[in-house]
């Protein structure tokens, strides 16, 4: 039976995944609020600050703040859309260039935290997640 434990488990494991990400990226000068907002630009280009929240399910503010850190470590740009209000963020040629050494130290994390899973088990945990999120995206 399925009970309050689905949000609570869940909630431990992104704490405690995001944490080992931190850790990972530390000496990168990195967060993983940071890597996921880069992660998306790189995967699906320049999107407007609005995008970037729903698509993450983040709220403004946190975006906004990491969208400031990331502008001036010198990763991404906003550029201004049609409407004087609207700003599109998009990475730089310095992120576009870092970005291969983040990725070797994001999969470096991703296949130290599943080592002990069997293959199979991998595989049907990244099924089950895709599936969840097509439901609700």
């Amino acid at each position: 039976m399925i009970t309050h434990e689905l949000f609570h488990t869940l909630h431990q494991l992104s704490r405690h995944l995001t944490n080992t990400l931190n850790e990972a990226l530390k000496p990168l000068g990195l967060y993983s609020a940071q890597w996921s907002v880069i992660y998306v630009l790189k995967n699906k280009g320049s999107l407007t600050q609005k995008e970037l929240c729903d698509y993450l399910f983040v709220e403004a503010p946190p975006m906004t703040r990491t969208i400031q850190r990331l502008v001036k470590q010198g990763y991404v740009t906003q550029i201004p859309g049609k409407d004087k209000r609207e700003k599109y963020v998009q990475l730089t040629n310095i992120a576009l260039q870092e970005y291969p050494a983040w990725e070797q130290i994001v999969n470096s994390a991703n296949q130290e935290l599943m080592k002990n899973f069997p293959l199979e088990s991998r595989e049907q945990l990244l099924q089950l997640q895709k599936s969840w999120l097509q439901q609700i995206l």
